[in-house]
C-alpha cells in the first residue's frame, strides 16, 4: 500500500490545487467539487474551477495535543477560512499560534502534510499563512522613511 501513496496522493488534484466545482447557473462556487449543484439540482451546470486559495480566517483553535503523525508540530494553527469565492475549507495556518486572528487574511501554501509508513513516504498539500497586504506593508515603509527623514531634519535644525 504505501509504495502507491504517491500516485494516490497525486489523483486528488484539490489536495495540491484547490480544485473544486462552479455551478454556471446559480452562480456557486462549491469546495469539494461536487457532481450536482445542491442549489439547482444539476449537474450539466458544473465546471471545474481552481480557487486562488485567498480569504479569511472565519474561527480558529490552536492545536496543543495532537495525534502521533503531528506531535512534531504542535502547538499549531487549524483554521476555517471563507476563500474569496465563497466556499469554506478547513486548513493548517503556518504561522505562531500568536500572529493568528479572526478576520485575518490567508493565502495558500505548499507544504508538508504529512509522512505515511515505515519507509517515510512524504505527502504535500495545500496550508495558508498570513497574506500581507501590500498597502498595509508600503505603508510601514513609507511612515519609517518620513520618520527618518524627519528626525535627520530635526537634527540638522538643531
Amino acid at each position: 500500500m504505501t509504495t502507491h501513496a504517491p500516485r494516490f496522493w497525486r489523483s486528488i488534484p484539490q489536495r495540491y490545487n484547490l480544485q473544486g466545482t462552479h455551478c454556471t447557473c446559480c452562480n456557486e462556487y462549491f469546495f469539494p467539487p461536487r457532481n450536482l449543484c445542491p442549489n439547482c439540482r444539476r449537474g450539466a451546470n458544473l465546471e471545474e474551477y481552481t480557487f486562488k486559495g485567498t480569504g479569511s480566517v472565519v474561527t480558529y483553535t490552536i492545536i496543543h495535543n495532537a495525534t502521533e503523525d503531528f506531535e512534531r508540530q504542535t502547538p499549531y494553527n487549524l483554521a476555517i477560512i471563507q476563500l474569496d469565492e465563497g466556499p469554506r475549507v478547513t486548513g493548517q495556518i503556518v504561522s505562531a499560534p500568536e500572529g493568528v486572528r479572526i478576520g485575518m487574511r490567508v493565502h495558500p501554501v505548499f507544504r508538508i502534510l504529512g509522512k505515511e509508513g515505515e519507509r517515510g513516504i512524504i505527502y504535500y498539500g495545500t496550508k495558508f499563512a498570513p497574506l500581507l497586504e501590500p498597502s498595509c506593508s508600503q505603508d510601514k515603509i513609507n511612515n519609517k522613511i518620513n520618520n527618518k527623514i524627519n528626525n535627520e531634519n530635526n537634527q540638522q535644525k538643531s
